[in-house]
């Protein structure tokens, strides 16, 4: 199931076809810049850090920005049977759909500070497979995602999105790194 949310303020339009020499015309593709978003400071800097350096590309319409919020499913948040689970996976789910409400804000209002127009879009699934498909779909030429800082025996239980995501899309993959603080 997917749940998508656009800003409502409109996507800047493709670039005019550009001539080629004299022989015809091709259209001259925008470039997609796609960044994964979560209710974590890291990916929040990553967005930050993408529209702080990719807004001037932006701002002349050389770039189209996509944002994408994987909203886990209530099943792989909590799993029981039992009297009163239905009752639980109601409470579950209307609590991730305020959380994918307040990340979406959060996204939109850097957005509008940054005069930066934006698709955002909020799907339900596994971040790893949510944002490789949303790459494929949208055709981006970048994913942009935020590095949690895990240490090698965290990332091999936890897994890693970005990692995944570095191996199984089609687009360059960068990876942004908050600074250490002391």
């Amino acid at each position: 199931m997917a749940e998508a949310k656009a800003d409502p303020a409109p996507a800047p339009s493709p670039a005019p076809a550009a001539a080629e020499g004299g022989s015809g015309e091709r259209t001259q593709k925008q470039t997609v810049v796609m960044v994964g978003v979560d209710d974590s400071d890291h990916s929040y800097y990553a967005l930050e850090w993408a529209v702080r350096h990719l807004a001037a590309g932006m701002a002349g319409g050389a770039a189209d920005l996509v944002i994408v919020h994987a909203k886990p499913k209530p099943s792989s948040v909590v799993s029981f049977g039992g009297p009163g689970a239905g009752e639980a996976m109601r409470y579950v789910e209307a609590d991730l759909r305020k959380m994918a409400e307040a990340v979406v804000d959060r996204a939109r209002q850097l957005c509008i500070a940054n005069s930066v127009h934006a698709l955002i879009e909020v799907v339900e699934g596994e971040p790893r497979f949510v944002l490789c498909n949303a790459a494929e779909k949208h055709h981006a030429d970048l994913l942009v995602v935020g590095s949690h800082g895990y240490g090698a025996i965290k990332r091999a239980f936890l897994g890693s999105v970005s990692d995944y995501c570095a191996h199984h899309t089609h687009c360059n993959v960068m990876i942004v790194k908050r600074p250490k603080t002391n």
